[in-house]
């Protein structure tokens, strides 16, 4: 293809399948706007036996680039004990941390960190002419151009897969987004994995978002481009996209989280998020700590102790929030007709570059009316977005690692809640499928976790028209709410279809009914792992047309019969 100068578009979000999927490059213009009240509280309990305990955070400091800002004013603490020490440093990144220290061990400790801040998100025309290879970068980032442990830039596997990907490249930015398309295309999101570092993620394809950053920093940092591993929050806030279509809604789980930022000449250090964007974040993130890979940014939430043997270790909840006293967002989004087959968002970006171009993928096979006759449902049919953390309790997931004798030491992890309330009565949900064989449907599974209330729950099976739900085929078998536990945690709940409706190969749709008062979330992955970009929409309940696409994937099973 010949090399033009292009205005570059924006990639969505996350996984598909070629099935279905093209190309999904979206460039989004706008603005964001928010004045908010962060908040971090922790519970520690210390058992008997623990004779010293530590617990550093990270200050948030303002950060200003070409796209993303934050100002962040009046951060402060509260202990409940007040601790015996109390020490602030600054380390060799820039990071503020504040370590508090209990000498004599309180049995409850409680924990408050509160900052207002003011963030911003600006999605103009941005114009780069930064050449490929960087010629000299400056000395003050020759630690993120450096292989670390978790981040194996200097791997043989690692370099062959990043020199191919920028073979014949001139500029930057040309080399940045072919790297962080292949990523986007060839990583599913999977939590909480078994590792983290890049080359398990190129080797497995799956990951969550540390492994995201590590396989793009890995990948960036050996064809010579500067990054650095940045660690913060998402809030859970939605963020509505205007496009051809209706509005395009996408969301994030409120909790921990990994992203990137890459060192151009002409701007300076720009944050990515390599599952969903190219040059910006949004406003719902909250910068706090940078370093090489994520075993450098540690310090903050990071508790340590020492205990006698034999001792019971403590527990630690923690809980983040944010009040949004001002919340303005303007975001239009156009689709393009080039980028990778998983959405990716980025703003107007005027470089040179060669567009990733994706192949459309054939249709769905058609089968007579006489070959339905003879087809014979004999194989075993599982299907959908599987992988979800189930049974956890999200308010204790933390692990503890023992780091000497007696000394013991519980990180931050990035295991976040993502899950719709989707029985609330006013917004209803539903999930497309797409399947390339004829199928005799025996059960539709969904992963729900009940948190109260009473009623009955069933899953409506919709046709599809013009891709939203169409007519009501079927529904299956009505699910007493006193049948789904209490437990913490997400788990599988069956839907029997006792007509065992045979379904072609086509794009379906399901969707969670109820009646009487449930409280009932259903959890979701982000990006579309299995799904079509637009197979999750949303609608109020007094509104006939779906015109609300949520920009992640509910997970759900098929079970069934297929054939050979």
């Amino acid at each position: 293809m010949k090399r033009k100068t292009f205005q570059s578009a924006v990639f969505l979000f996350l996984l598909g399948q070629a099935f279905y999927a093209g190309a999904e490059n979206y460039t989004l213009n706008g603005n964001m706007d928010s004045v908010l009240r962060y908040e971090l509280k922790q519970q520690i309990t210390a058992p008997d036996g623990v004779r010293r305990l530590e617990a550093s955070f990270v200050i948030p400091q303002s950060f200003n680039s070409p796209t993303y800002g934050q100002e962040v004013k009046g951060c402060n603490f509260s202990f409940s004990p007040e601790p015996q020490e109390r020490n602030t440093t600054t380390d060799k990144r820039g990071n503020k941390i504040l370590q508090a220290t209990w000498t004599s061990r309180p049995t409850n400790i409680d924990i408050t960190l509160t900052c207002d801040t003011k963030s911003f998100t600006r999605l103009d025309k941005i114009k780069t002419n930064a050449p490929f290879p960087i010629a000299s970068p400056p000395a003050e980032t020759a630690d993120f151009l450096k292989p670390t442990a978790l981040v194996q830039s200097d791997d043989s596997r690692i370099k062959k897969l990043a020199d191919e990907l920028t073979k014949g490249v001139t500029t930057e930015y040309d080399a940045v987004q072919r790297i962080v398309s292949w990523v986007v295309d060839h990583v599913k999101y999977v939590t909480p994995p078994p590792h983290y570092d890049a080359l398990y993620t190129l080797e497995s394809g799956q990951g969550n978002c540390q492994n995201y950053s590590h396989l793009s920093a890995a990948l960036l940092r050996a064809v010579g481009i500067p990054t650095r591993i940045v660690n913060g929050v998402t809030l859970n806030k939605p963020l509505d996209v205007k496009w051809e279509r209706g509005i395009l809604t996408f969301k994030m789980g409120q909790g921990r989280h990994s992203w990137i930022e890459v060192w151009f000449p002409d701007l300076g250090w720009v944050p990515f998020d390599a599952q969903n964007s190219v040059l910006f974040v949004s406003n719902r993130f909250l910068r706090i700590e940078i370093g090489t890979d994520n075993g450098e940014t540690k310090n903050d939430g990071l508790v340590r102790w020492v205990q006698i043997k034999g001792a019971a270790q403590p527990s630690l909840q923690e809980n983040i929030n944010a009040e949004f006293k001002d919340d303005r967002v303007n975001v239009a989004g156009k689709r393009e007709s080039y980028g990778p087959k998983n959405l990716l968002l980025t703003p107007p970006v005027l470089a040179t570059f060669q567009p990733v171009v994706v192949p459309p993928p054939p249709p769905p096979p058609v089968i007579t009316e006489e070959e339905k006759k003879t087809l014979k449902y004999d194989q075993p049919f599982l299907y959908g977005n599987l992988k979800f953390p189930e049974n956890v309790d999200f308010a204790f997931p933390r692990t503890t690692s023992k780091t000497k004798e007696n000394q013991f030491e519980m990180k931050k992890n990035f295991l976040v809640e993502t899950a719709e309330y989707v029985t609330q009565g006013v917004t209803q949900y539903a999930q497309a499928f797409v399947i390339n064989r004829p199928v005799k449907l025996e059960k539709v599974g969904l992963a729900l976790h009940k948190f109260g209330g009473e009623g009955i729950l069933w899953v409506d099976l919709f046709s599809d028209k013009n891709g939203k739900p169409g007519q009501i085929i079927t529904a299956s078998a009505f699910v007493d709410l006193e049948r789904l536990s209490l437990r913490p945690g997400y788990r599988w709940e069956d839907f029997e279809f006792p007509d065992q409706p045979i379904l072609m190969p086509g794009r379906y749709w399901i969707a969670l009914g109820f009646t009487g008062s449930p409280v009932v979330n259903w959890f979701y992955t982000y990006g579309k792992p299995v799904g079509p970009v637009d197979g999750t929409r949303y609608k109020g309940v007094f509104e006939e047309d779906w015109s609300g696409a949520l920009g992640y994937e509910f997970n759900y099973r098929l079970i069934g019969k297929t054939v050979k």
